[in-house]
């Protein structure tokens, strides 16, 4: 490509959103993937007739109505469109002492499924989900742009002025701040630092409330929405649209080294060497990778050691893949659970079990009377370290065993029905998704306000800008997709567009 406007390193959902935004402008824009597909976290593969899910499954952004339903909308603007089934239940929460809960997808009896547990608490909880209701209103009442484009904002401003005020009060605040105000049990702050942790991997007191919004409310508006034909389809319809827009990606294209002149970004350069110039060059990596492996690291700005001395990298996962017989899942189970058998235990390694049933939505993505069970929990790299080959894999068997017995107690015979079993560990995510220690993304070092400190998309160095994980809003498909759209807009701007 001759005159490449922007040049997109990772083809991550927060990267892909960036390049199919610009080339829907018109813009030249390439991709480089490092692997053999797009996606990275959202990513998928395939073994004996099974296609797994290389991350969760709970997808938020497939809705229809609104502003929040991002993946929707970017696969809307470059002319492809991705069928997705609903759930009816976000997660079937299995917590301590005895706190069975199930989040409906209809918001008044997800309510009342937890005042049953606490009916003591039942004006408080309807008040702290009611303010999650109004964050989520502020931001589907506008479309969702760059935050750092003035222009944009003021115009949003005075179309939503209200709406905006409502944002800006949110801003510094975290969920925990607002669960306290409004509650006082224990046991149901548990919970809510839970209702956080399985998506945030932080308390309520780390979590931002415009986070918690989004996520509490959306479930009940949008919904939870599992893609026909697993995850990676999201990826791959986005590449299909970005190829229509006359973008271009290209595969087995790692980058080592982002090219710089004077201080400013222009380019990139290959593994085998290849160069590449652009006007505009976006880093899809973690702004670790970016910053220490792929800019000299002893050259890094203030701005990003400041950045580091807020966040620290949240763990990676140890990560169990398995084909079942469908006997194994009794009648009426739930795609989405998470187990926790001691709440002191909710963020250490192995304390908390994330589990998806993607095949209770989406029968074809395994064989005839199987079922895909995608169980994964928290771990550390450093554990997986110094490994011989034969440690390394007796670990993963004895660390998968340990995860298999405590899901007996929620899958009864699981052991016996079990058809296929892949172990991926922290070092697995490092080497298939090329992020700094396998981590899932940032988190705070201490509590923050809220995202003031979350880093937007334009960095200190001129012509390089950072999308996904790493910047504002955080983790998870549609905030790495919100990310993706700012990131466009902004530079489409800068670009005159």
């Amino acid at each position: 490509m001759q005159h490449i406007d922007a040049i997109v390193i990772g083809s991550g959902i927060g990267g892909l959103v960036t390049a199919t935004q610009l080339a829907a402008k018109g813009a030249k824009v390439l991709v480089l993937e490092r692997y053999l597909i797009p996606g990275g976290s959202a990513g998928y593969f395939e073994r004996q007739g099974y296609r797994f899910d290389v991350g969760a499954s709970m997808i938020f952004g497939l809705g229809h109505n609104g502003t929040t339903n991002l993946l929707t909308r970017a696969l809307s603007a470059v002319n492809v469109s991705q069928e997705a089934i609903a759930d009816p239940v976000q997660i079937h929460y299995h917590l301590p002492q005895g706190l069975n809960l199930k989040v409906d997808r209809v918001y008044e009896k997800f309510l009342q499924n937890l005042t049953a547990h606490f009916r003591h608490e039942e004006q408080g909880i309807r008040r702290f989900y009611d303010e999650c209701q109004k964050v989520f209103k502020c931001l589907n009442s506008m479309d969702l742009l760059s935050l750092e484009e003035p222009r944009y904002l003021l115009r949003v401003f005075f179309q939503h002025p209200l709406a905006c005020l409502g944002l800006v009060k949110y801003l510094p605040q975290n969920a925990g701040d607002f669960a306290r105000r409004y509650i006082k049990d224990p046991q149901l702050l548990k919970f809510i630092d839970m209702e956080c942790y399985c998506w945030s991997v932080v308390p309520s007191d780390m979590t931002p409330m415009i986070n918690a919004g989004m996520v509490f409310s959306d479930r009940h508006y949008g919904g939870v929405n599992y893609p026909k034909g697993g995850v990676g389809q999201i990826a791959q319809k986005l590449v299909e649209g970005l190829e229509k827009a006359g973008g271009k990606i290209q595969y087995q294209a790692r980058v080592t080294k982002i090219l710089t002149e004077q201080g400013k970004a222009v380019g990139v350069q290959l593994a085998n060497g290849k160069l590449y110039r652009g006007k505009r060059i976006v880093s899809n990596a973690t702004r670790w990778d970016t910053f220490e492996q792929l800019l000299p690291a002893e050259e890094m700005p203030h701005t990003e050691k400041k950045w580091q001395q807020n966040y620290q990298k949240s763990p990676s996962f140890l990560s169990l893949h398995i084909g079942v017989r469908e006997s194994v899942l009794p009648a009426g189970t739930e795609c989405h659970h998470i187990l926790l058998e001691d709440w002191e235990k909710m963020t250490a390694a192995e304390g908390t079990v994330f589990v998806s049933i993607p095949t209770l939505l989406d029968p074809d993505l395994a064989p005839s009377g199987y079922h895909i069970i995608h169980a994964f929990t928290p771990h550390w790299i450093d554990d997986w370290q110094e490994l011989s080959v034969s440690e390394y894999e007796a670990k993963k068997e004895e660390a998968a065993w340990r995860i298999i017995d405590r899901l007996e107690k929620i899958f009864p015979g699981l052991d016996a029905g079990l058809d296929y079993l892949e172990v991926g560990t922290p070092r697995t995510h490092r080497r298939f998704l090329g992020r700094e220690d396998g981590t899932y993304g940032p988190i705070p070092r201490r509590k923050l306000w809220g995202l003031l400190k979350m880093p937007f998309n334009r960095t200190a160095i001129p012509g390089l800008y950072c999308v996904g994980d790493s910047t504002f809003p955080g983790q998870g498909l549609n905030a790495v997709a919100f990310s993706g759209f700012a990131c466009a807009h902004r530079i489409a701007v800068d670009l005159g567009f």
